[in-house]
């Protein structure tokens, strides 16, 4: 499925009639500044300096965030700009095509808020997929075990293959809007640089006031999880078979009256 893209749209629309249906959208055409034309690598060298940044680097073009395929390396900014946009590298950690990532200059790893991902330089594949696909992404923590989701290996994961895509391809000049709890999978087609704007779209109470950076899960579902981590250890204290049936009964709980509830609810409009 593809995401839909809108064109020239303005604050009101976007708060108005975008945002309240929780579904990514590409907006384009919008204004985002000079960066369009200065972004390049030797802006960016030039700009960024030598000030040391750690950075992932990893001989695969995929990341395994679960299982670490990677290794954190330090580089000065202007070298590793420099790395990332030659097609083979004269110096390097493991291979001459290795990749690299750098998360942000920043210290500020923003994940369970609104996201609008604005891609600056490159062209960059992303596809995402709803809250309502997790039972069938094999989530590790936040993250999903199936890291090739182009050719994923169905037996180690037969149910992946009933979550729906949503799949967009993003020019420079386009902004993705990333509703919270949407997981996304991203592919960066050439050398690229983008800006991620995060917001909080629920009450200022929902949010844990000590989380500087809005990466801890809301109140409510933090105190949710401790509560299942609780349940879990006491039905631990019986014996398999028990534990077995109580769990289920949990999980049919769960269904009825949550998932179930939400899923009868009508759609935004």
């Amino acid at each position: 499925m593809q995401v839909h893209v809108h064109t020239g749209v303005s604050k009101e629309v976007f708060v108005k009639e975008i945002g309240p249906l929780r579904r990514p959208a590409v907006l384009r055409g919008l204004d985002v500044g000079p960066c369009l034309s200065r972004w390049d690598a030797e802006y960016l060298q030039a700009a960024g300096g030598t000030r040391p940044v750690r950075v992932h680097a990893s001989p695969s073009p995929r990341m395994d965030f679960i299982h670490k395929n990677f290794a954190y390396k330090t580089l000065p900014f202007d070298e590793f700009i420099r790395r990332t946009a030659e097609e083979k590298h004269s110096k390097f950690f493991f291979c001459e095509n290795e990749k690299y990532y750098l998360r942000a200059l920043g210290n500020d790893p923003r994940k369970v808020m609104d996201n609008m991902l604005i891609q600056v330089v490159g062209r960059k594949r992303v596809v995402l997929f709803s809250p309502s696909d997790v039972p069938f992404l094999y989530l590790n923590g936040d993250k999903s075990e199936v890291l090739d989701i182009d050719s994923p290996d169905l037996k180690t994961f037969p149910e992946f293959s009933k979550a729906t895509w949503h799949e967009c391809v993003l020019e420079a000049g386009d902004v993705l809007f990333i509703p919270a709890l949407w997981f996304h999978n991203v592919t960066s087609l050439e050398f690229g640089v983008a800006v991620n704007v995060f917001w909080r779209h629920l009450p200022l109470d929902a949010y844990d006031r000590t989380d500087t950076y809005g990466n801890k899960d809301p109140v409510a579902a933090a105190r949710a999880v401790q509560i299942l981590e609780r349940a879990l250890k006491t039905l631990a204290e019986l014996p398999p078979d028990y534990q077995h049936f109580y769990g289920q009964r949990m999980i049919l709980t769960v269904q009825r009256k949550v998932l179930r509830r939400n899923c009868s609810e009508p759609a935004a409009k």
